[in-house]
C-alpha cells in the first residue's frame, strides 16, 4: 500500500500529516535538550556537594585521616564525583547523538519536503493552466456556434423574404458560411484543448502526484525510523554508562565495608596515648599534729597531687586536665612548642621524635646518594674532559657535603633527644648503620675528591660498638606468636614486612610505643605495628 494509490485525492491531508511529523521531531529534540540540562545541573550539584564536604587539607598527616571511617567518607566523595562525571557523559552523549543529529536530519527533511510540495504545486498549476485554456476554447466554441446558428437562421429568413434582393440573400449566405467555418475551427480547437487537458490530467493523477506522494511517504517513513532510533538512543546512552555507575556504587559499598571500628579505636590510642602513669592516692594530712608541713617529707607532709605524682615531669602541666581546661589562669598556661617536642606527653614526644628522625634519615640518604653521583660524574669528567668540566661540579659537591654534615648534626641531636625520651636506640642504630653501608660516612673534600682519612664521628664508635655486641648476641627465645591481620610493607629501617594471615614469633613485647619485635622462621627479625596483629604469649 502506498500513498500515491490510496491517497491520490488527499493532498491536504498528506501535507498536514508530514508537517505534524516534523513537529513531533522538533518536540522530541526539545524534550531531550531539557533532559540534558537536568543531567548537567544534577552533575554540577553532585560535584559541588562532593567539593563542599571534601575539604582540602595542607597535609595528609592530619590525625583523622588515619581513621578508616574518615577515609571511607573520602572514598565515597570520590566515587560521587566520578558518578557526577558519568551523568555529565550522559548529558554530552544525549546532546551529540540525539539533539544535534536529529536537528541536522530535521533540516534535511524540511528541505526535502519543501521540494516535493513545490513539485506538486507546479504540477497542479500546470494542470490548472491547461484547464483554463480548455475552458476558454470551450466558451469561444459555444459563442461562435451560437453566432453561426444565428447567421444561418438570418440567411434562411432572407432567402424566404420576397422583398430581399438577390444581393442581400447572397450576402447573408456568405455570412452564415463564414460563421459556420469559424465555429468549426473553434470546435476543433476545443477538441484539441480537451484532449490535451485529459492527457495532462491523467498524467497528473496517475503519474506525477502519485510519485510525489510516494516520495513524501518515503520521507515520512524515514523520519519515523530516525525518530525511533532516537528513542532507543535515549535509553542506550544511559545503559552504556551503567557499568561504570555500578562500579561507583560498588566503590561506595566497599568503602562502607572497609570501615574497621576496632582499628580506629587503636589509632585513637596510638595518636593520643600520653605515657603518663595514673595518679596515686593522696596522703593524709594530720592538722592535729603540730608539724611544719612546709618542710616535712613524711606521710603527713604536703599532700601530693597529680603534678607531684608525675615524678620528673612535675614541672610540666598535667596533660589530662590542662589540655581540656576551659579556663586558663596565669599560673597554668599552655606549654610553648619546642624543637625537641618537650611540650608533648612522653609517648607522643617519642613518636614525633622518631618521625622527625625518620625524615632526617631519608633526607640524609638522598644527599649521600647525590654526593656519590656527583663524585662519579666528576671522575667521568676527569677521564673524559670533552664531556664536561670537573670544576663545574665543585659548588654542588661542596653544597652536598655541607648538607650531609648539617643533617648528621640534626640526626645526632634527635637521637639524643629520643634516647632521653626513652625511645628504641637499636632501631635508630640500624638506620644509622645503614647509612654507613651506603657510604654516608665517606667525607668529600670541597673539590669533590674522595678522602680516605676523615675525622672520626664520635657517634660512629657507639654504632660500631653496638654492631659488635649485636653480632655476638645470641638469638632470644620467642615469648609467643602473632598472626597478621593486615598487610604491612615494612619499608622503614628496623621494620619487617608481613602478609595478612602470616604467623610470626614474638621476640619482644610492645613497650608502649605501638611496635612489637618479631622473627620469621628463617631468622629475619624486625618491628611491626602492634595493632596489625593478634598476639598470643606463651604461658
Amino acid at each position: 500500500m502506498d500513498w500515491g494509490t490510496d491517497l491520490w485525492d488527499q493532498c491536504d491531508i498528506i501535507e498536514k500529516h508530514t508537517q505534524s511529523g516534523l513537529e513531533l521531531v522538533e518536540k522530541y529534540v526539545k524534550f531531550v535538550k531539557e533532559r540534558t540540562e537536568i543531567e548537567q545541573n544534577y552533575a554540577k550539584q553532585l560535584r559541588n556537594l562532593s567539593k563542599k564536604y571534601n575539604q582540602k587539607r595542607s597535609s595528609k598527616d592530619e590525625p583523622e585521616c588515619r581513621f578508616s571511617s574518615y577515609q571511607a567518607f573520602l572514598d565515597i566523595l570520590t566515587e560521587m564525583n566520578d558518578y557526577a562525571g558519568q551523568r555529565e557523559l550522559i548529558a554530552e552523549n544525549l546532546m551529540m547523538n540525539i539533539c544535534i543529529d536529529l536537528t541536522k536530519y530535521l533540516q534535511e527533511l524540511k528541505q526535502e519536503r519543501k521540494t516535493y510540495l513545490m513539485e506538486a504545486k507546479k504540477a497542479q498549476q500546470s494542470l490548472e493552466s491547461t484547464y483554463k485554456q480548455l475552458d476558454s476554447s470551450k466558451k469561444r466554441f459555444e459563442r461562435e456556434w451560437r453566432e453561426a446558428e444565428r447567421a444561418a437562421q438570418y440567411a434562411e429568413k432572407t432567402d424566404q423574404d420576397i422583398n430581399a434582393t438577390k444581393a442581400d440573400v447572397e450576402k447573408a449566405k456568405q455570412q452564415a458560411h463564414m460563421r459556420a467555418h469559424i465555429a468549426e475551427e473553434c470546435k476543433n480547437d476545443y477538441a484539441a484543448q480537451l484532449q490535451k487537458y485529459n492527457k495532462e490530467q491523467n498524467q497528473f493523477y496517475f503519474n506525477d502526484m502519485p510519485l510525489i506522494f510516494n516520495k513524501l511517504q518515503d520521507l515520512d517513513e524515514r523520519r519515523v525510523r530516525k525518530l525511533a532510533q532516537g528513542y532507543i538512543l535515549f535509553s542506550d546512552t544511559e545503559k552504556h554508562v551503567m557499568p561504570i555507575i555500578g562500579k561507583c556504587l560498588e566503590g561506595i559499598t566497599k568503602a562502607g565495608t572497609n570501615v574497621n571500628e576496632k582499628n580506629d579505636s587503636v589509632i585513637v590510642i596510638e595518636q593520643n596515648k600520653s605515657g603518663f602513669e595514673r595518679p596515686g592516692d593522696l596522703e593524709f594530712e594530720d592538722y592535729s599534729q603540730g608539724i611544719n608541713r612546709a618542710s616535712s617529707d613524711s606521710s603527713l607532709g604536703t599532700p601530693k597531687g597529680p603534678m607531684d605524682l608525675l615524678g620528673k615531669n612535675k614541672s610540666k602541666n598535667f596533660w589530662l586536665f590542662s589540655k581540656r581546661s576551659k579556663k586558663f589562669t596565669p599560673e597554668r598556661t599552655m606549654p610553648a612548642v619546642t624543637e625537641d617536642f618537650a611540650h608533648l606527653p612522653p609517648e607522643q614526644r617519642r613518636k614525633r621524635l622518631q618521625q622527625k628522625l625518620d625524615e632526617i634519615c631519608k633526607e640524609l640518604q638522598k644527599e649521600v646518594d647525590q654526593s656519590e653521583a656527583l663524585g662519579k660524574m666528576k671522575d667521568v669528567y676527569e677521564k673524559n674532559p670533552q664531556m664536561g668540566d670537573p670544576a663545574s661540579l665543585a659548588s654542588q659537591i661542596n653544597q652536598t657535603s655541607q648538607n650531609i654534615e648539617r643533617l648528621r648534626g640534626e640526626q645526632s641531636k634527635y637521637e639524643t633527644w629520643l634516647a632521653e625520651a626513652g625511645g628504641r636506640g637499636d632501631a635508630l642504630r640500624y638506620k644509622a648503620h645503614s647509612f654507613n653501608n651506603n657510604g654516608a660516612n665517606d667525607v668529600h673534600s670541597p673539590d669533590g675528591a674522595y678522602s680516605d682519612e676523615s675525622t672520626p664521628d664520635p657517634s660512629q664508635a657507639i654504632y660500631a660498638e653496638f654492631d659488635d655486641d649485636f653480632e655476638d648476641e645470641e638469638l632470644a627465645a620467642p615469648i609467643g606468636k602473632c598472626t597478621a591481620m593486615y598487610n604491612f610493607p615494612g619499608a622503614s629501617e628496623g621494620t619487617i614486612a608481613m602478609q595478612e594471615g602470616e604467623v610470626l614469633a614474638v621476640v619482644e613485647e610492645d613497650k608502649g610505643d605501638g611496635w612489637t619485635r618479631v622473627r620469621r622462621s628463617n631468622g629475619d627479625e624486625g618491628y611491626i605495628p602492634t595493632s596489625y596483629v593478634t598476639i598470643t604469649l606463651n604461658k
